[in-house]
């Protein structure tokens, strides 16, 4: 039976005693509206370890101004369910005080990797991912956290994070789960109406095929313009970015001859959403 906690001081606690009696621990960070992507997190963590934490935290500090923070779903006990139903052994729910005390004062920025695409069009974005991942690392110090592939270069941030500080945990990541149709899942997809639900896997369809094109040898840059006008003939609102990057270091390409990723953002009725492909 899954245990919830909701203090620092107890999540400690809990840990240790695994800990004491020789148990791995996976750590799973969600901000909750789960779907089956957040599960296949847990599922992994769970054949890759002996215990696993998850946590249920809806960062204020990732929330710029005028993003949908009040709006963002919620449903922490339908959450709790299904983190049971998949076998988790703790869940860990802290309010913004417990994370983010009176007088906090400490930031983790990661220049750079942090500043470009996401980081460029959600400033201080990644800020608030780094800083609250590093609070959580540091909290439970798992042997593996899990993160999904859908936020590709969150993960990316993640990583080098991890790296630069010395923090003594392996960061896995686990494929993008996708609909039938090949939309991302996404928590900010219950945004969409039956309308522009029809139209969501064009993102999908159209990064694809940039993939493709540009693994064939076509121009990255010129891929890029036919993608993002393929998502504006195709019913988005705006694009605030396709492109085709290094895939370890984000870095802009001239060809594949590295290993590569198309990522792409782009605004849809209140949804903003992003998606990746590997080249």
């Amino acid at each position: 039976m899954m245990n919830t906690v909701t203090t620092i001081s107890d999540l400690r606690r809990r840990i240790k005693a695994w800990r004491q009696t020789g148990e791995t621990v996976g750590l799973v960070p969600t901000m909750g509206a789960l779907h089956e992507g957040h599960l296949s997190l847990v599922r992994h963590s769970r054949a890759k370890t002996m215990r696993t934490c998850a946590t249920l935290f809806v960062n204020p500090m990732q929330f710029g101004l005028g993003d949908d923070l009040d709006a963002y779903p919620r449903d922490n006990a339908e959450d709790a369910l299904k983190l049971e139903n998949e076998g988790a052994d703790l869940l860990f729910q802290p309010v913004a005080g417990e994370i983010y005390p009176s007088g906090f004062a400490t930031e983790v920025s990661v220049r750079g990797l942090g500043d470009i695409l996401e980081g460029e069009f959600r400033p201080g974005f990644f800020t608030g991912v780094a800083t609250v991942v590093t609070k959580l690392l540091l909290q439970t110090l798992p042997d593996i956290a899990v993160f999904g592939e859908k936020d590709y270069q969150q993960l990316l941030v993640i990583r080098r994070l991890v790296r630069d500080l010395d923090i003594p945990v392996r960061i896995e990541a686990v494929a993008i789960v996708r609909e039938a149709d090949g939309l991302a899942m996404a928590s900010r997809n219950a945004y969409l109406n039956t309308t522009e639900r029809k139209i969501a896997p064009v993102l999908y369809g159209t990064i694809s095929q940039v993939a493709e094109n540009v693994g064939r040898g076509a121009s990255p840059s010129e891929q890029a313009e036919w993608g993002t006008e393929q998502l504006l003939r195709g019913g988005f609102a705006s694009v605030d970015y396709v492109t085709v990057r290094d895939a370890e270091t984000l870095d802009e390409i001239a060809d594949a001859s590295r290993p590569a990723r198309v990522l792409a953002a782009a605004t849809l009725g209140r949804a903003r959403l992003i998606d990746n492909v590997a080249v």
